[in-house]
């Protein structure tokens, strides 16, 4: 399976590839008055507009730098209701890899605060850790993103 790969303080992680729609580079964003935490604004994307998360932020506690090789990645996840855009800034995205699904092993450590980040390829480069789209989102953040528009 092809995964889409990126570092973040000098860990290695990865999301797969099927989950993605587009890699963009870093665009200004709509910013949102008084976000959850993680979310970095909205992404007009061909005329839709899509909230964005930043991964820097929910895993390091700081806003991913705008270098060359920081991506906004568009991916389909799923919620309760059905599925949606989400945008997602990663650093130093540079490659993609291929892995046996089945070669990820469980890290032995699940974090309550970051049930995204799922099972651990262990190669010869080293760990490398596999974020879980659809469970990027908990709580406020979910309820931002999936919540159906008050009617009018």
């Amino acid at each position: 399976m092809l995964f889409i790969t990126f570092r973040l303080g000098g860990q290695r992680y990865a999301l797969g590839a099927d989950r993605i729609v587009e890699v963009l580079p870093l665009v200004d964003l709509q910013t949102v008055l008084r976000p959850p935490p993680g979310i970095a604004g909205t992404l007009n994307y061909h005329g839709e507009f899509v909230p964005v998360v930043d991964l820097s932020q929910m895993i390091l506690g700081r806003p991913a730098p705008p270098r060359l090789s920081t991506r906004l990645l568009v991916a389909r996840v799923k919620g309760d209701q059905g599925s949606r855009l989400l945008g997602i800034i990663a650093e130093n995205v540079t490659e993609t890899m291929q892995f046996d699904p089945g070669d990820f092993v469980s890290p032995g450590i699940v974090s309550g605060d970051a049930p995204f980040l799922g099972s651990v390829h262990i190669g010869e480069n080293g760990p490398v850790q596999r974020v879980d789209v659809d469970h990027l989102l908990a709580g406020q953040q979910r309820e931002f993103v999936f919540e159906p528009p008050a009617a009018a």
